[in-house]
């Protein structure tokens, strides 16, 4: 049985060349459920248009994309990061998003143990914030090719150990097929995260085996190895009840017509999610 599109939210940077409106547009019109945004697009409107647009869409919005970016050796520089965090729940507030997915961050010749801490100690200086405009928090575990960099958190368990020294009910875990597929404990982690009450997202795209570029060259569901239907399964069995989020990023995708690209993302969902 295909899914229907209303299951499932498009992030607007698998579509990057297109605005916000067009996003919101193209996305409602096709049939999908919601819209998770990434900061780019607010950047040339501002927060209040942006907010007009999302909210007149009647698309639903899981997320807005993206905080995080914890670790640093300069303290000054740390607390820069903790009041951009702030910045992004607000703008979180402002288009009716559910939640903040954090790309934590990482530090080159910062050992992962002491960015983890720092990472921690960063969302802690958030929560009291976050919950003020009940907005959650969602730590993304990147695939190891992005440890030295970008992400100090590469399992769900690291990101399940931070959940648990927080204890907050807006502390929790997107769970993106595309860095996790590979885990040999990712059924039972995602199992926890369902106990816990920490499955905040799930978001969707392929695995392309012959990878051309580790940042953009995600492929659309169904032209790679990752078994996303098994995923997906966990997921709901775990009582994960959101959307869907397609996250996709490629250059060879974004060239194309992004209106016969959303089809394809379409027909896509309904056959291999």
């Amino acid at each position: 049985m295909s899914l229907n599109l209303s299951t499932a939210a498009v992030h607007t940077m698998t579509n990057k060349p297109w605005t916000l409106a067009q996003c919101c547009d193209a996305y409602a019109r096709a049939g999908f459920g919601g819209i998770s945004v990434w900061r780019n697009v607010i950047e040339s409107i501002g927060i209040k248009e942006a907010a007009r647009i999302v909210r007149g869409s009647g698309l639903k919005v899981p997320a807005l994309v993206r905080g995080g970016f914890f670790p640093a050796f300069d303290s000054s520089i740390r607390q820069k990061a903790v009041d951009e965090n702030k910045t992004c729940i607000d703008e979180a507030a402002a288009v009716g998003a559910e939640m903040v997915v954090l790309v934590v961050g990482a530090v080159v010749g910062m050992p992962l143990t002491e960015a983890r801490k720092q990472v921690t100690e960063g969302i802690s200086r958030c929560l009291e914030h976050a919950q003020a405009n009940q907005i959650k928090l969602a730590i993304e575990p990147l695939h190891p090719m992005y440890a030295a960099d970008r992400s100090c958190i590469n399992r769900m368990k690291e990101a399940r150990l931070v959940c648990e020294q927080l204890r907050s009910p807006y502390v929790g875990i997107a769970c993106d097929v595309y860095h996790v597929w590979w885990d040999p404990d990712i059924e039972t982690e995602i199992e926890l995260a369902g106990q816990q009450g920490t499955l905040f997202g799930f978001h969707v795209c392929d695995w392309r085996p012959n990878t051309r570029d580790l940042l953009n060259d995600r492929g659309v569901m169904g032209e790679g190895c990752i078994n996303i239907p098994h995923l997906r399964a966990c997921v709901e069995k775990a009582g994960f009840k959101g959307l869907n989020e397609i996250e996709i990023f490629s250059t060879e995708k974004w060239a194309l017509d992004q209106n016969v690209y959303l089809n394809e993302i379409a027909e896509a969902y309904k056959q291999f999610v």
